[in-house]
Order: structure tokens, then sequence, then C-alpha cells
């Protein structure tokens, strides 16, 4: 999850929804959205929390410690979505497909995509046998069947329905 809060004053080009972005042009805007922008946070949800509360309860969760984060504070929180966090420091206003819609939330996908495929990077460095270097995490049809071929490892949220096939057939054996 990220948050933003942009600087009217220094203007982003190429801003878009990040699934529309090449992995080279969001890279390229990483380093300017967090020197123009008045305030941005990322704040990745651990595994274990997600499997705790279930994905969409930690992505409110994630999203509402992105916003407490920022400083300045946010004033309105535009959110992409139909939902909004419980407890906001400040208003908020859900957008469904904002991602395409609302600047701030361009920059807030463009931040996350980019800091979670760098993190993916990093876990394909410890379980290479995944190709989480090449999907990201996303359910791919190589990703589930490396994850039939070598089990879940620790990054593998055991509430997602294949790891959890998985897991409980591995232990009937």
């Amino acid at each position: 999850m990220a948050a933003v809060i942009l600087n009217p004053r220094r203007r982003i080009d190429g801003l878009d929804d990040s699934k529309k972005l090449s992995e080279r042009k969001r890279d390229a805007l990483f380093p300017l959205i967090q020197e123009r922008a008045l305030a941005w946070r990322i704040e990745f949800v651990e595994v274990e929390e997600i499997d705790r509360i279930n994905i969409f309860q930690a992505t409110m969760a994630g999203m509402r410690r992105a916003l407490l984060a920022l400083a300045p504070q946010a004033e309105l929180a535009r959110v992409d979505g139909n939902h909004l966090p419980r407890d906001l420091p400040c208003r908020g206003e859900a957008l469904v497909g904002g991602d395409a819609l609302e600047p701030a939330i361009m920059a807030a996908s463009i931040l996350a995509k980019v800091a979670r495929d760098r993190l993916m990077a990093q876990v394909h460095q410890d379980w290479p046998q995944y190709g989480f270097d090449r999907h990201k995490g996303y359910s791919t049809a190589a990703h589930l069947a490396a994850l039939r071929a070598h089990g879940p490892c620790p990054q593998h949220r055991r509430s997602f329905a294949p790891v959890r096939i998985e897991t409980e057939q591995r232990s009937l054996f």
C-alpha cells in the first residue's frame, strides 16, 4: 500500500494507472514521485497479518497506517475502490477506478507496485525456484506449478486457496 500527497507546484508528467504503465516507466516515475510529493509512504502488510485478519482487512489496515504516517497529514484521503479504511485520520472518499482518475492515487499505485516488485525480486533471492522475480507473487500458471512442485515457502499466504490446498495435501503424506 502507498499514500501520496502531491505538491501542486511540482507537477509529475506521465502519471497513470500503474497497470497501464511499463515497468520501465514506473521505475522512472518512482523517484520523481518521492522527490516531488509533499509526503509519501509505502506500507507493507506482512503475510502473517493477511492470514490472521484476511486480505481485505489487511489492505484496509495497511492503507490506514500509510495515511497515519504521512507528514504533513492528509486532509482528504481518496482511495481506489468502493471501501474506505475505518478510523481514517481525515475525511475519506472511495473512488471506483480511482487509479485511472486521481493523480495522487496514480502516484500511490506506482509507488506500491514498484516497491512490491522490488520486494519480490529480493524474495526471489531466497526462493528462486518459485520465480517471484517474474510473476511478482501473482498466481500465474508458472507460480502455481512451482507451488505444486515445491510446496509453499514462508512467503506464501496460508489463507490463499492454492497454498492452503497444497499444504493440506502435503500433510496427508
